[in-house]
């Protein structure tokens, strides 16, 4: 059974930093693109960031490029999301997602998360 575990969301304030991780198990994750993505109230879900498989260059959203860092640690089966400089766009759901296509807005994912609830105060 697939599975993708995303866990280290809450409340911050703006300025602030958090950190997800997301724990994969039922498939190969060390051969998946791995990314996040965030979705807003009332938004589509939006591409954050993305990590190939082999630990290829990470790649960002516009919108967080310079304050979020994307890894992976195949042994453990995890990837993370370090969120630094947060402001309250960044408020939204963030779900972990697996394919085997590069990942962008478009892609077809293979696989979700749950989804963890990130809020971001003024």
């Amino acid at each position: 059974q697939v599975q993708l575990v995303e866990s280290g969301g809450g409340l911050v304030q703006r300025g602030g930093s958090l950190s997800l991780s997301c724990a994969a198990s039922g498939f190969e994750f060390e051969k998946y693109n791995m990314g996040w993505f965030r979705q807003a109230p009332g938004k589509d879900r939006y591409f954050v960031a993305a990590i190939p498989y082999s630990n290829g260059t990470p790649y960002y959203g516009s919108s967080v490029k310079g304050r979020f860092t994307i890894s992976r640690d195949d042994a453990k089966n995890t990837v993370y999301l370090q969120m630094n400089g947060m402001t309250p766009e960044d408020t939204g759901v963030y779900y972990c997602a697996a394919s085997f296509q590069h990942i962008t807005n478009l892609t077809p994912i293979d696989y979700w998360g749950q989804g963890t609830q990130v809020t971001v105060t003024s």
